[in-house]
């Protein structure tokens, strides 16, 4: 594997294309950042119920809209 990476860096004389890694690895962390902000306003999982959200969770209000099943 490395002998095919060495061959295609020395063909085209590019370097390891760090911006675009690094695009993935900042784009990973906030999917599972805001996964996790998600699941957490989701309903509770059987048995968590009564657990307390935490500190740094935000709140997500329902929105109310009483002409929605109305159609």
């Amino acid at each position: 594997m490395n002998l095919l990476m060495e061959a295609a860096g020395a063909a085209s004389g590019a370097s390891f294309p760090w911006a675009f890694t690094a695009v993935y690895v900042v784009g990973f962390i906030a999917a599972v950042t805001i996964g996790s902000i998600a699941w957490y306003n989701s309903k509770r999982p059987a048995g968590w119920e009564t657990k307390k959200r935490p500190d740094f969770v935000p709140g997500v209000e329902k929105e109310e809209n009483p002409s929605a099943g109305e159609n």
